[in-house]
């Protein structure tokens, strides 16, 4: 039986193309279990992967989208059972083996989640990649101690950190935002900051390696310059949790901030996670993020349009979440 999906193919002078295409479903990858997928999001990944250069995919022809919620049809996994609803986040789905942007998905068992019974579907796909590593994010802040101060949200208008802004309020921390788009300042502000910063009033401040005692935490989602930047800026004792390399890998910071503020500089990684952490983390988004907000985040899409979309998030161009009805 065939399924709609966007597949990305790669013609013999090496340029890719994304459409949507009926797929027989002999044509899945193996796995465990085989999902009737609903929802997915649009992340950075997913418009590399949709691009012209082919970006993160290795095998074509390809099915992006590195997350889906979705109901279990069939499984070869006693965790399993039809009708289960499940969700999906990491182990290079979308990457290296098929995603979410298609009506079906199969894969293995290890790789999912049981959706918390306080999560819809189209809730647990606007959270998605993003939101897993926001929360990801400000438990590492949570486990090292936030000190006095407000908490520090760089790229805050994007995905990981606006779902970053909506936790760390909904929490009762103070949150400053930091956007290069001015016209997100409500946006931001409906998410919970009580503080816009200009992304110019950072990079303005006096190049040295310690600033003022400002930042009490900092989720960093921008990487490059901007995290060197942040660095200098934290409070003694304080955190930063990066996750982003939208401003590149290379991190042009001098060791004095951690050798007498002693800043710690925490990794973030959403991609291969342990089952009981990943479990804890979606059981901790069904109850400390209000739904409220996050409706605030959300832009339905089609398949149709995520070669648009792709492009669109690859230019900073997209607020906020984008949720991809595979169905509509």
């Amino acid at each position: 039986m065939a399924f709609n999906a966007l597949v990305v193919e790669k013609d013999s002078d090496g340029r890719t193309n994304a459409s949507v295409k009926p797929v027989e479903e002999d044509r899945l990858p193996d796995g465990d279990v085989t999902v009737s997928v609903a929802f997915s999001t649009l992340n950075y990944k997913d418009g590399l992967c949709i691009g012209p250069g082919g970006g993160l995919v290795r095998d074509y022809p390809h099915v992006p989208g590195i997350d889906f919620a979705g109901t279990v049809e069939a499984s070869d996994d006693g965790r399993y059972r039809p009708g289960d609803r499940v969700v999906l986040t990491g182990w290079r789905v979308g990457e290296v083996h098929w995603g979410g942007y298609a009506q079906k998905a199969r894969v293995r068992a290890d790789w999912l989640v049981p959706l918390p019974p306080e999560l819809d579907m189209r809730h647990a796909m606007a959270v998605g990649t993003a939101g897993f590593t926001a929360m990801l994010a400000v438990m590492a802040l949570e486990s090292n101690g936030i000190k006095d101060g407000p908490v520090l949200v760089t790229g805050a208008a994007g995905g990981v950190g606006s779902v970053g802004v909506a936790i760390l309020a909904a929490l009762g921390h103070e949150v400053a935002a930091v956007t290069g788009r001015p016209e997100a300042e409500d946006y931001l502000r409906g998410l919970g900051a009580s503080r816009i910063v200009a992304r110019e009033e950072i990079d303005r401040t006096v190049k040295r390696p310690l600033e003022g005692e400002t930042w009490g935490g900092c989720i960093d989602a921008v990487g490059g310059e901007m995290l060197a930047r942040v660095l200098g800026q934290m409070r003694y004792g304080a955190s930063v949790a990066a996750v982003g390399l939208a401003g590149g890998a290379s991190l042009p910071a001098s060791v004095i901030p951690f050798l007498l503020r002693g800043v710690n500089l925490l990794g973030i990684d959403s991609v291969m996670q342990p089952f009981d952490n990943r479990k804890r983390l979606w059981e901790r988004i069904a109850t400390d993020l209000p739904m409220d907000r996050l409706e605030a985040m959300i832009q339905m899409a089609t398949l149709e349009e995520l070669p648009r979309l792709g492009s669109d998030i690859l230019q900073g161009k997209v607020k906020g979440r984008v949720v991809v009805d595979v169905n509509a």
